[in-house]
């Protein structure tokens, strides 16, 4: 038995107007937490409580605080552009959660280490 041609279309349409609605405020959270995580790494870098995990960026994060900001907002945004234009591809579609998933967590990760100095600025 095999399935209508019409049937078959439909499972490989990505997203209809009311996806893409969410889709959007999507890859806009995932802007706005890299936002989120540049600044408190910079602010972690600056205090001297943290290094910049990426290779790539650390030495401008210690030295160069407005070109790393520059450069990771570039570069975040420039490939969720990316994605966005191919927003009707599966692929670009999941690695669009992807990003929110990964920002979202080192996001709370950054929270989390901020609740932490707070527990023991508190306990002294």
């Amino acid at each position: 038995m095999s399935a209508s041609p019409e049937h078959t279309q439909r499972e490989f349409i990505v997203g209809t107007p009311e996806h893409f609605r969410w889709l959007q405020g999507i890859v806009v959270a995932v802007l706005f937490l890299n936002v989120l995580d540049a600044a408190f790494t910079l602010h972690w870098v600056n205090s001297g409580l943290a290094e910049e995990a990426n290779p790539l960026l650390s030495q401008i994060a210690q030295s160069h605080p407005i070109s790393f900001m520059s450069v990771k907002l570039g570069l975040v945004s420039l490939g969720s552009w990316l994605l966005w234009s191919h927003r009707h591809r599966h692929l670009a579609v999941m690695a669009i959660f992807l990003a929110f998933i990964v920002y979202y967590s080192v996001v709370l990760y950054h929270i989390e280490f901020l609740a932490s100095l707070v527990r023991a600025i508190l306990r002294r």
